[in-house]
């Protein structure tokens, strides 16, 4: 793109999206929630349970090898077939292929590749990082309050637009091809990630907005939102969270002002691709992007964490840049991973436009950070509604320090489930999004404690531990009884695993 139109789409860039002041997040839709749990605890789980059965039974699997698909473009056609997944239902039979999953004012048709439980899309539209007093919201306008005062245009406003009303509905060519994941890399499993059909999925990443605000003609901004990845179930670990994403593009009037000799460098040369940079760029624009990426990140998190804070630089891969790190700090006497970032790979910059630029991109957790520096010890409290979690966030001023004051813990019921697998087509995230399902946010972990092929018929039995426990109250082995003998039941039916229960 030609520096003159960029640099108009720069100074009218609020038409691109409808505000340059948010950042990316859940959109509003009617999710479907599970049951509230309060009152008269037996009938009321009962209730529950009923209703989880119901739901459960209207749940579709698909049991069949997968098939890796390349994507082209855009308007890419996803190849591929289909492993094991739970489907929502939407409109139609359940598990009909004509059916359609509604999201956010829109319709997507079922297909083989569509993996989506009731309980993720019930978290679709909660905008916890737009939500004032938020955990989430407070890191976040940190953040963005931070980046604003330090980094100023020549008109005097903030260098980087900020957005966080970003659909979280992508095409999977946004979220894997544009940033050159590659067609047999793991993340693009359905075992991984969340399919509404072949061709659209829940962002597992804000990267997925890179190329389109590439392309509009930004090269400084934010964009924070919910992301969705199928995942193990435990106190750090949950199947929606937020990101923020930062990314900044330099010229070379830009990258090497104020450098001695600098009208003598150039950004881009021919040659071959090393540990330390691409083989388009040269190694002093590498250097030099490399220096600044560091410098903004370490000037964050001092702001975060306050002065004399320790950091450390790990080298490790990402498929969209290069040379790439992993940025980690020292607190309460461990080093804690904190992010991820680097040196933009300039077949994306260029794709999308950029050819005269070179830049570097960062993601962060949100979750992570608050969790670390609030000292909250469980990622569920995110999205609890008690309004003695909320209420310690309720600060004048967002840079004051908060301490979590931990609610009163009610003692966990754990109940243990074994079954032998079926042949083909398992997946433990299968396992996992059926517990999620139907235990919601009563299931605080699931541990895989045991594993067993048997000698003779060489069928594998797996073992594992569901810790259940209410947020807000004590719930007694009968009312958990239910909940788990609804789990067994649904794995039999659903996953076509054989019960040893």
């Amino acid at each position: 793109m030609a520096a003159p139109r960029r640099a108009a789409l720069r100074n009218c860039q609020t038409v691109f999206y409808s505000s340059c002041t948010i950042l990316h997040s859940h959109r509003p839709c009617t999710g479907f929630q599970f049951p509230p749990i309060g009152g008269e605890p037996v009938k009321e789980v009962a209730a529950m349970v009923g209703w989880a059965l119901r739901r459960a039974a209207q749940v579709h699997v698909h049991l069949a090898r997968k098939a890796s698909g390349v994507c082209r473009g855009p308007e890419h056609q996803a190849l591929g077939a289909r492993p094991t997944a739970l489907e929502p239902t939407g409109r139609g039979a359940p598990g009909a292929p004509g059916g359609a999953v509604e999201l956010l004012g829109k319709s997507y048709a079922r297909d083989g590749y569509s993996n989506l439980s009731r309980k993720v899309l019930s978290r679709v539209g909660r905008n916890l990082h737009n939500r004032p007093h938020h955990p989430l919201w407070l890191i976040k306008e940190r953040v963005k309050q931070h980046f604003y005062a330090r980094y100023v245009g020549r008109s005097g406003t903030p260098l980087f637009s900020v957005y966080d009303d970003l659909s979280p509905v992508v095409t999977t060519w946004q979220n894997f091809d544009s940033l050159l994941v590659p067609a047999d890399h793991p993340s693009r499993k359905k075992g991984d990630s969340y399919y509404l059909n072949a061709t659209h999925m829940l962002r597992a990443h804000t990267s997925a907005h890179q190329w389109d605000l590439l392309r509009a003609g930004l090269d400084a901004f934010l964009v924070v939102g919910d992301v969705y990845r199928r995942d193990q179930i435990d106190a750090q670990h949950h199947p929606v969270f937020h990101q923020l994403e930062g990314v900044r593009l330099f010229s070379r009037h830009q990258l090497f002002a104020g450098i001695k000799d600098g009208e003598n460098l150039q950004l881009f040369e021919q040659s071959s691709r090393s540990a330390r940079k691409q083989e388009t760029h040269t190694l002093e624009a590498t250097k030099l992007v490399e220096f600044d990426l560091k410098q903004t990140l370490t000037r964050l998190m001092t702001h975060l964490f306050g002065d004399g804070l320790d950091i450390r630089w790990v080298d490790c891969y990402f498929p969209f840049t290069h040379p790439s790190f992993e940025m980690e700090i020292s607190f309460h006497g461990e080093w804690l991973e904190i992010l991820g970032c680097g040196v933009m790979e300039q077949q994306l910059v260029n794709s999308a436009g950029a050819e005269d630029q070179i830049g570097w991109a960062f993601g962060l957790g949100l979750e992570r950070l608050a969790m670390v520096l609030y000292d909250i010890p469980d990622i569920r409290l995110f999205w609890s509604e008690d309004e003695r979690f909320l209420k310690q966030f309720c600060v004048q001023d967002i840079n004051q320090k908060v301490k979590f004051q931990p609610l009163s813990k009610y003692p966990a019921v754990i109940n243990d489930i074994s079954f032998w697998l079926p042949r083909e087509n398992y997946t433990e995230n299968d396992f996992y999004d059926l517990v999620r399902t139907i235990g919601g946010d009563l299931v605080e972990k699931v541990d895989l404690i045991d594993k067993f092929e048997h000698p003779k018929t060489h069928r594998t039995s797996h073992c594992y531990r569901v810790t259940y426990r209410h947020m807000e109250r004590t719930m007694s082995q009968r009312e958990v009884g239910r909940v788990h003998q609804a789990v067994q039941e649904a794995a039999v039916r659903l996953l076509g695993v054989e019960g040893r229960f």
